[in-house]
């Protein structure tokens, strides 16, 4: 592989002996793998598991599969499955994902705090957070919320609120060069300094949203000491942090000058570039008073929605019910006042209100375990290609008619309407696939 001037030179005095065996890797083919999402009910044996790890495997899987369509498995590089792992969220949580496109870290916290608590994923890209709204919704976790706002703009909002905060920040991306080799195409030996000004810029805000106690996990993607170990260093100094011990597995090695913290290298760790240190805040600070949230259903529209859970559901799902326009929102409980936030996904879409009845959503579906629906439909494989291409399907079995879950090998694929023995196709338009 051919790398950007000053490079190599720097990472030849960086690793010294190490550094022939680092640049060899840079030849070798990217290591993939996959978590399984512990939410879903149908689970799945797979082979090669990564040491050490509850959900992680190496491997490959395909985007066309029924694990992967109904959220069971999740594509992600090992050494990136290391920033939750690391960050490890107990039940009952307030958490934050500072920089969560595509999805990958936000669904893994979210397998750590199973439904309970409260997850929100946040990105700036507007583009960027519309994929990661899908990979939300597909992991069918219910008590995340997606936002599409700067850190500076979370912090008025949010302020002493987290009791731990996950930031994979913007870096220089030398960890991925050898998966995506256009990332070289910027890189320059000025280009690190510039990215960690921007880090310490995010960071001062990801600090005011930190509750007594709370926990940062910072994170790059990147070998360069200018946006891991300096950083550690700027953070100690500036604000009343301690560093946590991270164990070192698989291959991880200390960082540079700070032993708690972790550098994964490919010729250590069995996979891409990553550097994680974790700190927790110290001291005493002052907690403000948040104002609930209010809901905005008509009497109707929250008569609807019962009538609906009452015939459908075996569960009484928890939260705030709002709704935006004609579509009803479950927001996880414990949210402070959000009209000043711009929302990608407002909670977890439970469906929409149309003339006298309620719609239940794609999402609502995927959510949903089959032991908590009432009326469900199970899909052959052959049924489950066929549907996902955007076809009816007719069904032999005589059946009522009304709203089921699909299900296929155990999990939901959303919810079909059956009339007179036709299964109309809800799969949404844009995942449609053959």
């Amino acid at each position: 592989m051919r790398f950007p001037t000053g490079f190599e030179e720097k990472y030849q005095r960086l690793l010294g002996k190490e550094a022939a065996s680092f640049f060899s890797t840079f030849d070798q083919e990217p290591i993939s793998a996959f978590r399984t999402n512990p939410l879903k009910e149908g689970q799945v044996t797979f082979s090669n598991p990564i040491p050490g790890t509850k959900w992680g495997h190496y491997g490959k899987v395909s985007g066309k599969s029924s694990e992967h369509v109904t959220g069971l498995i999740y594509s992600q590089e090992p050494a990136a499955q290391m920033v939750a792992q690391v960050a490890h969220p107990h039940e009952g949580m307030k958490v934050l994902d500072l920089a969560a496109a595509p999805g990958g870290k936000s669904t893994h916290l979210l397998s750590y705090l199973n439904n309970t608590g409260l997850l929100v994923s946040n990105e700036i890209n507007n583009k960027r957070s519309k994929i990661l709204v899908e990979n939300i919704e597909r992991f069918g976790a219910r008590n995340v919320l997606v936002t599409n706002e700067s850190a500076e703009r979370l912090a008025k909002v949010f302020s002493s609120f987290f009791d731990l905060i996950v930031l994979d920040a913007p870096c220089s991306g030398e960890g991925m060069f050898r998966k995506q080799p256009d990332a070289m195409d910027y890189w320059s030996l000025d280009y690190p300094a510039q990215c960690a000004a921007l880090q310490r810029e995010i960071l001062e805000d990801a600090v005011k949203m930190l509750a007594n106690g709370g926990e940062l996990v910072y994170s790059t993607c990147t070998w360069a000491p200018e946006e891991n170990e300096e950083i550690v260093a700027w953070l100690l100094d500036e604000f009343p942090l301690e560093l946590v011990d991270i164990p070192k597995l698989n291959g991880m090695t200390s960082g540079i000058d700070y032993p708690e913290t972790a550098r994964m290298y490919p010729h250590h760790f069995k996979g891409e570039g990553q550097f994680v240190a974790k700190f927790r805040l110290v001291g005493e600070h002052k907690l403000p008073k948040l104002k609930p949230v209010r809901s905005n259903l008509t009497a109707d529209q929250r008569s609807l929605w019962q009538i609906f859970q009452k015939e459908h559901l075996k569960v009484d799902l928890k939260g705030d019910l709002q709704t935006f326009g004609d579509q009803l929102y479950l927001l996880p409980l414990g949210l402070p006042d959000l009209s000043k936030v711009k929302i990608a996904r407002n909670g977890l879409h439970l469906g929409t209100f149309k003339k006298k009845r309620f719609e239940p959503s794609f999402a609502l579906g995927l959510a949903l375990q089959p032991s908590e629906v009432k009326n469900k439909l199970e899909l052959s494989q052959q049924a489950f290609e066929v549907y996902v291409g955007g076809e009816t399907l007719q069904i032999k079995e005589p059946l009522p008619n009304g709203w089921y879950q699909l299900i296929i090998h155990g999990n939901g694929l959303g919810f079909a309407k059956l009339a007179n023995q036709t299964l109309k196709n809800y799969f949404p338009k844009g995942l449609r696939f053959r």
